[in-house]
């Protein structure tokens, strides 16, 4: 019997899109709850407990059931739905959509979720006490900016790419919760807002959400 997929996360985090992920395609999955961010001053067990499974003590991190492990969020999400094609999950490779969906999800990876990291401790790159606030001002601008850029070049159907749920659509429902929040997203993206809220409309995710990723007042 093969071994349920292994998710290395916590609440509010991007181990809750990979959770989305794996419930709407059925897999049997298990939480290992880490917060890399715990007693991080203090040598905490948190930073030290991730460091074992990814060295860059960051979630999420997936084992596979064949024990290889994964990490990267987009990464994992692109696999999982391109290893469950009947799902739908994603374009596939002769779709049409496929050169978008994989720029989408790089792009919020690398442009959007990068700057979350920055945000939750600022003093990463502050030199000083007073750059902190400089620092979250213009990474929210940033964020705020970039969620424009993509709004302006999408023409979402019921979901971002059309008619199918994508795990893209699971990717961005999630990051925008974050800094600079929710309220700033929709005013940002109004596109992409009528998908993200229907996403969290979803009755497939009703449970997840309000467990893992409260979606109302962010």
């Amino acid at each position: 019997m093969d071994k349920p997929y292994v998710v290395y996360g916590q609440k509010g985090t991007g181990s809750v899109p990979v959770e989305a992920a794996l419930l709407l395609l059925g897999e049997p999955y298990e939480v290992v709850e880490r917060a890399p961010w715990e007693d991080q001053e203090a040598g905490g067990l948190g930073a030290e407990a991730v460091a074992r499974v990814n060295p860059l003590q960051q979630v999420p991190a997936l084992v596979l059931p064949n024990g290889e492990l994964m990490t990267e969020s987009a990464a994992i999400l692109i696999h999982l739905a391109d290893s469950h094609p009947a799902a739908r999950l994603s374009p596939t490779l002769d779709d049409p959509r496929r050169p978008a969906f994989l720029r989408w999800m790089t792009y919020v990876s690398a442009q959007i979720y990068a700057l979350v990291r920055v945000r939750d401790d600022p003093s990463r790159l502050a030199a000083e006490e007073a750059h902190k606030a400089v620092i979250l001002e213009r990474t929210a601008a940033r964020m705020a900016h970039c969620w424009r850029m993509m709004d302006a070049q999408v023409s979402p159907g019921p979901y971002i790419l059309g008619d199918d749920l994508s795990v893209l659509d699971l990717y961005v429902t999630v990051v925008s919760c974050w800094g600079p929040r929710r309220a700033r997203f929709y005013q940002e993206a109004p596109k992409m807002a009528e998908v993200v809220r229907r996403v969290g409309r979803d009755p497939r995710l009703d449970r997840l959400w309000a467990e893992r990723c409260p979606l109302e007042g962010v």
